[in-house]
């Protein structure tokens, strides 16, 4: 098996891995949702992968968890993570992750919450109602941010942790290999 296939494969298991986080008991808004787009934006080097295994993974998780009318906005804001990992995937570093998390995090209240106020009768559709639903959100917006800067570290410190790790293992077999 090629290097390649090697890191698609341990990609999306990684991405399979922490998407089903959601179906055991935790904190409230505390998910791996935009991180899972952001990692894989950045490091599957065929995009549509990137694209395709976050919302997947969020799908499979979606089957035991129940479908919800405001599905189509979450998955957009996934997409939208993923497309700014794409940006992020040719300098790496720890200050433009956590912009990208918090970037990320911002763009999800607005899309996620925009999705509750048009997709549901909570709030009047008027611009009143969408800037009351955006109020009401605020409390849950703490506990998002606090997940994504927490899965994205845990995401890009243990990729770059192993592929060094894997980096080293990798050169001394080929050391042995051709010595």
């Amino acid at each position: 098996m090629s290097k390649i296939q090697v890191k698609t494969l341990t990609l999306i298991a990684i991405i399979l891995v922490i998407g089903s986080y959601r179906l055991f008991p935790h904190p409230f808004n505390v998910t791996p949702v935009m991180a899972m787009g952001l990692f894989a934006g950045t490091y599957f080097h065929q995009k549509w992968m990137a694209v395709v295994i976050p919302l997947l993974s969020m799908f499979l998780a979606d089957l035991v968890l129940g479908f919800h009318n405001t599905m189509l906005f979450v998955y957009g804001a996934i997409v939208l993570a993923v497309s700014m990992g794409f940006v992020l995937r040719h300098s790496v570093s720890p200050l433009k992750v956590i912009g990208a998390s918090v970037a990320g995090s911002i763009l999800f209240f607005v899309i996620t919450n925009f999705g509750v106020w048009a997709m549901n009768d909570y709030y009047p559709k008027t611009w009143q109602g969408l800037m009351t639903c955006y109020t009401m959100a605020i409390p849950f917006f703490q506990r998002t941010l606090f997940g994504d800067l927490l899965f994205n570290g845990v995401l890009f410190i243990s990729y770059w942790y192993c592929a060094k790790s894997l980096g080293h293992y990798t050169l001394e077999i080929s050391r042995k290999a051709s010595g």
